[in-house]
């Protein structure tokens, strides 16, 4: 899976208006199902009105899973699965969408729903704001008091997070690092230390 990948920093919304249908479309950033799950039921409570509100959604980064998504009431594959494939397309991850639909009476038939549900999701990641997600993994680190000065450089070089020092006999350090520069730093610890040290990755 991608160590890096796009996800919004802030939620976006557009309208669109097809033979007097009214679709109204919703982005926001969601990194679980339930949290997915309760962006949809809020805008069902906020809209009692509305005849659908289709969604779909990525939790994780773009390959991930984790994902589902809803006709509500559409036809079969004319809402949901569109609107999934535009997220599939667009790279984002930790992202779900919702359409919800006024109906204006007249019927757009199968592929003028699949258009209308697409559009609707094209046009509001267009200017969603994007931030870059980097993962990391949690390293805890043991070593001697004579390569704290060293260690310390090396950390700094690395940009870690979260980092939490406690004196025993030895130093031990917890910290975050990005999983792309976690084992470059690793053989560079055994090497300023000459492998004097204990390196333990506690997510594995």
């Amino acid at each position: 899976m991608k160590t890096s990948y796009p996800i919004p920093v802030g939620n976006n919304k557009i309208e669109l208006e097809i033979k007097r249908s009214k679709f109204i479309a919703y982005a926001i950033n969601v990194t679980d199902r339930e949290q997915a799950d309760a962006f949809v039921k809020h805008l069902k409570n906020t809209n009692p009105k509305a005849n659908h509100v289709c969604w779909a959604f990525i939790a994780g980064p773009p390959e991930t899973t984790e994902r589902s998504m809803s006709d509500d009431g559409e036809p079969s594959g004319t809402a949901g699965m569109p609107m999934l494939k535009v997220l599939q397309y667009s790279g984002l991850g930790d992202i779900a969408v919702a359409v919800v639909r006024y109906f204006g009476g007249t019927k757009l038939g199968t592929g003028g729903l699949q258009r209308a549900y697409s559009d609707a999701v094209v046009q509001v990641l267009e200017d969603l704001q994007l931030t870059l997600k980097v993962n990391r993994l949690q390293l805890r680190i043991e070593y001697a008091y004579s390569f704290q000065g060293a260690i310390s450089r090396l950390l700094q070089h690395y940009a870690v997070q979260e980092l939490v020092e406690t004196y025993h006999s030895n130093v031990i350090n917890s910290f975050a690092i990005a999983e792309s520069e976690a084992s470059a730093l690793e053989a560079e610890l055994i090497n300023v230390t000459s492998d004097n040290i204990v390196i333990h990755r506690p997510d594995e």
